[in-house]
């Protein structure tokens, strides 16, 4: 689990629920139109704006934002000059022997590939396709809850003229003026909240995490392509460092 995601969430929440609970209640913030105005007409403006299966495709993905899965570069590299030790020792193909090792389907793949005798020209062309599909998982994903993030407030701001309007209207009963005022003014809370703690804060841990994971996919291409050349070990850890900043340099290398 990402405790950072998880904390932030709690704490947001937390806060802005500890300030509605001051000086009155929860139920003030209330409002089931309110609710379905936010919740029912973000939902509808997501469903015209993507497919049903780009968006079930993004639950998927939207785990991300609260799983830490994707493997470490340090891991990464370890595997990698081990295998360009192996393999310039004993040849390609025993590469084999560590490959059941390697957990990432991209980097067996890769792996895999090399074993098989795929030209670098060809190697390099798969395995950058491959990057490239994932990438635009990853970038929809990250779109769809920035989507989200437009759309809650703008609801929002529909249930406010719509409380608006029936307070005009009803001028003349000054006992609905307040309620009509109160679902115009939880109607954009609602919607505040919904994007700015959960929507907008996902989409940045999506694309902060995509960028991670990419970055250590490109850093496997490198290597695969520098164990296939028949690279040294030392040349390898060379090309491996150019991938990371030069504070990760110092621990790993």
């Amino acid at each position: 689990m990402d405790l950072a995601t998880i904390f932030g969430i709690f704490t947001g929440f937390g806060l802005v629920i500890a300030a509605m609970l001051t000086g009155g209640g929860l139920s003030w913030f209330v409002d089931t139109p309110a609710a379905m105005i936010v919740g029912g007409g973000t939902l509808g403006a997501l469903l015209i704006n993507y497919s049903l299966g780009d968006i079930f495709r993004v639950l998927n993905v939207a785990k991300n934002a609260f799983l830490q899965k994707g493997q470490k570069v340090e891991e990464v590299i370890e595997q990698l000059l081990a295998m360009s030790r192996l393999a310039r020792k004993e040849g390609i193909l025993s590469l084999q022997k560590i490959s059941g090792r390697v957990r990432d389907p991209f980097f067996r793949k890769g792996t895999e590939l090399v074993m098989d005798g795929v030209e670098p020209n060809t190697l390099s062309h798969i395995m950058e396709t491959e990057l490239d599909s994932i990438a635009e998982r990853h970038r929809l994903g990250a779109e769809i809850f920035t989507s989200l993030g437009n759309f809650a407030p703008a609801m929002g701001m529909t249930g406010t003229l719509i409380g608006l309007v029936k307070m005009l209207m009803q001028m003349n009963d000054p006992s609905s003026i307040g309620p009509s005022m109160s679902m115009a003014f939880v109607a954009t809370f609602y919607g505040v909240v919904l994007a700015n703690l959960v929507f907008l804060p996902i989409a940045g841990k999506l694309k902060m995490r995509s960028s991670q994971e990419l970055l250590v996919k490109q850093l496997i291409i490198g290597g695969i392509m520098s164990i296939q050349m028949g690279d040294n070990p030392r040349v390898l850890e060379q090309k491996l460092q150019s991938y990371i900043s030069p504070v990760k340099r110092k621990t790993i290398f």
